[in-house]
């Protein structure tokens, strides 16, 4: 299972992988670890990442940039229409009412949703983390900004979908830097303690998130979140962009607003020249060359003059920070540190207002680039059960409250503020209606004007196939409702409950079975280390009466503390419904029974639950369809690029081999082609690359491997020509080096040398034949290959002589080295002082008994030595 991190980020992308060693952030393949957001259509294929990025400018209409903000956004989204004047690129209208962008594609005009484009981003990064990790890649953690609405983190997990990636878990940028500072550190106070709160500020390319974070041992809860969607680094280069453009229109009379190609030359300078003053407060320069009508035109500016330009998006700033205080109550004593992240909290004026905002000077100990993905590597780890991770539990906030409406039968409506804002996620609550018919629930956020999205309804779940019951009362309908593992809301389900015939039972002591309790499977995935999520206890919500309608709804709550949901599932928690009718007086009863020494028999309540039917309509949804329709599209797209990829390689290897024979004919290989030869393949290869930059610049893959065939049929003779005439010479010195041997050899076999006077004749015979064959072979190719000249094909081949000298060194090594047989060794002769001496042993000392002599054993040193045991 792979272990992956994506921080996708509206400017660039990181990725971070989980090894053996630790989270590492990988580099792509231009060995760069920031890989921009950015995706071009060409004619022939698609350009992602860094090789998108030098497509900007010279083809601007194709290139989709700034797409992350628009994923799950309606076409008439005030946001969107503010955006399209700053883009590019043609935004269309899709068919959903979503956003698409219409781009010349494969020599057509095609149109792409934005869940599509920001699908081919993911597809890039795929293949980045399976290059680095050597296996395919499926499951991910990707970053999401924290304010994202319901609509757009559905749209993003469709992304991921139809990159065929499996989103364990969409986590909010903050919480994703939390995770990466918090589970590294050793002291952290103990879970009864007074938690250490941290402050994280994250200005990004185009939008600033805040967040209080509370850290424990092994824990980490999010308090409250802040942020204005608007605000990024973006926002200041569009500033002296604008001062820039007026100062060029004055003084060089050009007008950048008439001319998208030079709008972008001059706003990626601009970011460069915002990047420069930050460490710099003396004057900067800007200068850009042939940027209109062939004039070259030159700024400057300085820290001060930048601040002021930008006065208004600095006074934004301070603005979350506030808001995040107030909602979250925390006092400038109680934040232990503030930690900043995001490339645009390097802006000095940016740090100061932190500062004045928290009265303490903000940390950088954090990655500001690459720990989000960081984070999200780590929420991976813990979800995987590839790598071991210490406990850390990861406790979300809702950053909108969501609220809850229904229609009573009477055409009443009731609503509920279900999950308030900064309420705790994932979260699930039960809910009991009472009703005789299908009825549905609409979900909306409560306060629109907080919500950074255009739409505050969030969908409508229609409960079908309500019936009362035999009575002809209101059945009794349970229904979950839940802020999942995503920060999506959702109702996972709904169950009518039914009464059943009663069955006496008895009362023991001081078990209260008039109470009706009704208990549901809490079922969560285990993390790898093995701890089960954690389930806090309930906390009962106010019932709601209803007078009009006499119906009442009670609210069941479950706080789910985990750092683990794969997918969105139905986690239920116990329930006791303790506000049922009549239950007071069965209490009472109960107790009055326990000051009795009988027990008397009492009649315990039985029920059955039956799932009901959920009909979700979500505001833009995207439909199961429409996924796999992109999905195969995508599919095709990839195909696509890889045999443009093959294509492309076998066309550069044919370019390859005509510029490289070109000058090798005249050069290095110029004694081993005939002249004759050289001009026909010479203009062979100036034919060749004549027809690649006209009719063949755009063949398929085969017609360029039957073009390199031919012109290695005339190349190759003249290549192996070099190489044999290089590598000739020290082969023959081989064979002849061998013949040596061999003969002196036999010299000295002649000679009856002793060395060699052991080998028998008809051995040595073999090793004679052999040495003549091959000498006469040898004298007769050398003779041959010298009266050739060097443009003809060689006499003898290097594999032949070498195949003379492996035949001839098998033949005769064997025999020439074969060892003199060993003397025979005679017996050493035997000492006659050891033989009386054994004599002696034998014989009793005069005047002793046999039976009174003592046998004296003998010493080690007189022990025979021990033979030596083979072991297998």
């Amino acid at each position: 299972m792979s272990v992956v991190g994506c921080d996708v980020g509206n400017l660039s992308c990181f990725i971070a992988v989980a090894r053996q060693g630790g989270i590492e952030t990988v580099a792509n393949e231009y060995s760069d670890r920031n890989t921009p957001s950015i995706v071009s259509l060409t004619s022939k294929e698609r350009e992602i990442g860094s090789a998108a990025k030098s497509q900007i400018i010279s083809n601007f209409k194709n290139t989709i940039t700034n797409f992350k903000r628009l994923i799950g956004r309606p076409f008439n989204d005030p946001f969107v229409q503010n955006e399209i004047p700053n883009l590019p690129y043609k935004v269309v209208e899709m068919p959903s009412g979503g956003v698409g962008f219409q781009v010349m594609y494969g020599g057509e005009q095609t149109v792409f949703s934005v869940e599509q484009i920001y699908a081919m981003l993911l597809t890039k990064l795929k293949v980045i983390a399976e290059t680095n990790l050597k296996k395919p890649v499926n499951d991910v953690v990707i970053s999401v900004p924290s304010f994202y609405s319901d609509t757009e983190r559905r749209a993003l997990f469709a992304a991921s979908k139809v990159a065929g990636l499996h989103c364990l878990r969409l986590f909010n940028d903050t919480t994703a830097v939390g995770l990466a500072y918090g589970i590294y550190k050793q002291d952290l106070p103990a879970p009864e303690e007074k938690p250490r709160n941290v402050i994280f500020v994250d200005v990004g390319h185009s939008a600033m998130q805040v967040s209080a974070v509370a850290f424990n041992k092994g824990k980490l809860k999010v308090l409250g979140v802040s942020f204005d969607p608007y605000l990024g680094g973006r926002n200041f280069d569009r500033k002296m962009a604008e001062h820039f453009a007026v100062d060029f229109k004055q003084r060089y009379k050009v007008d950048v607003t008439t001319n998208k190609r030079a709008g972008i030359r001059l706003l990626t300078e601009c970011e460069k020249l915002k990047k420069t003053l930050s460490s710099n407060s003396g004057k900067m320069t800007l200068n850009i060359e042939c940027f209109m009508e062939d004039k070259d035109v030159s700024g400057s500016m300085t820290r001060a003059m930048f601040e002021e330009i930008c006065a208004d998006l600095l006074e934004r700033v301070d603005k979350p920070l506030k808001r995040l205080v107030e909602e979250t109550k925390l006092k400038k004593e109680d934040i232990y540190s503030v930690e900043i992240v995001g490339g645009s909290t390097r802006i000095p004026a940016v740090k100061a207002i932190i500062t004045q905002v928290f009265g303490m000077e903000p940390s950088t100990t954090m990655n500001a680039d690459e720990a989000v993905a960081r984070g999200c590597a780590l929420q991976c780890a813990m979800l995987s059960p590839t790598f071991k991770v210490r406990d850390f539990t990861v406790i979300e906030c809702c950053p909108y409250s969501v609220s809850l409406l229904w229609k009573a039968p009477l055409e009443e409506e009731g609503n509920m503020d279900i999950f308030p804002k900064h309420h705790q996620a994932p979260f699930s609550k039960m809910l009991t209606f009472y009703r005789k018919e299908p009825f549905a629930l609409q979900a909306k956020y409560s306060n629109p004007s907080e919500v950074a999205f255009p739409c505050p309804d969030i969908g409508s779940f229609t409960i079908n196939n309500v019936v009362p019951t035999k009575e002809g009362e209101a059945a009794k309908v349970k229904v979950k409702v839940r802020i999942n593992i995503h920060g999506v809301f959702s109702v996972t389900q709904a169950s009518i409950v039914e009464k059943l015939p009663e069955a006496p039972v008895q009362v023991n002591g001081n078990n209260d079975v008039s109470m009706e309790t009704e208990a549901e499977a809490n079922v969560k995935p285990e993390s790898q280390n093995g701890a089960k999520p954690q389930n806090e206890g309930q906390t009962p919500m106010d019932t709601q009466q209803n007078e009009t309608n006499t119906e009442e709804m009670n609210s069941e709550t479950t706080n789910q503390e985990t750092n683990a949901e794969q997918k969105e599932q139905s986690d239920s928690v116990p329930e006791n419904n303790g506000q049922d009718d009549g239950k007071n007086a069965e209490n009472g009863d109960a107790k009055d029974s326990k000051k009795k020494t009988e027990k008397p028999v009492e009649k315990k309540k039985k029920t059955k639950s039956t799932d009901l039917p959920i009909l979700h309509s979500l505001f833009m949804e995207i439909s199961d369809t429409d996924i796999n329709d992109m999905f195969e599209k995508e599919g095709k797209m990839i195909m696509h690029d890889k045999q443009e990829m093959e294509k492309a390689d076998a066309r550069n290897s044919v370019e390859e081999y005509v510029y490289d024979m070109r000058s090798k004919v005249y050069e290095r290989f110029e004694k081993y082609i005939s002249e004759e030869d050289r001009t026909v393949f010479v203009n062979t290869l100036q034919q060749t690359e004549d027809w690649l930059y006209e009719e063949g610049e755009n063949e398929q893959k085969n017609v360029y491997c039957t073009k390199l065939a031919e012109l290695k049929k005339m190349g190759d003779p003249v290549v192996r020509r070099y190489t044999e005439d290089n590598a000739r010479p020290d082969a023959f010195n081989q064979l002849g080096a061998a013949l040596q041997r061999i003969s002196k050899f036999l010299n000295h076999y002649k000679e009856k040398d002793e060395k060699v006077a052991h080998i028998e004749e008809k051995e040595v015979a073999k090793v004679e034949a052999s040495y003549t064959t091959t000498a006469q072979w040898f004298n007769e190719m050398q003779q041959k290959q010298a009266a050739l000249p060097k443009y003809t094909d060689p006499a003898v081949t290097v594999s032949e002589i070498r195949a003379k000298l492996k035949l001839a060194e098998s033949t005769c090594n064997s025999i020439m080295n074969t060892p003199k047989p060993k003397p025979k060794e005679t017996p050493p002769p035997v000492q006659e002082e050891a033989k009386e001496g054994e004599k002696a042993a034998e014989t009793p000392a005069e005047g002793t008994s046999v039976d009174e002599t003592t046998k004296a054993e003998p010493t080690e040193s007189a022990q025979p030595a021990k033979e030596d045991m083979d072991l297998d």
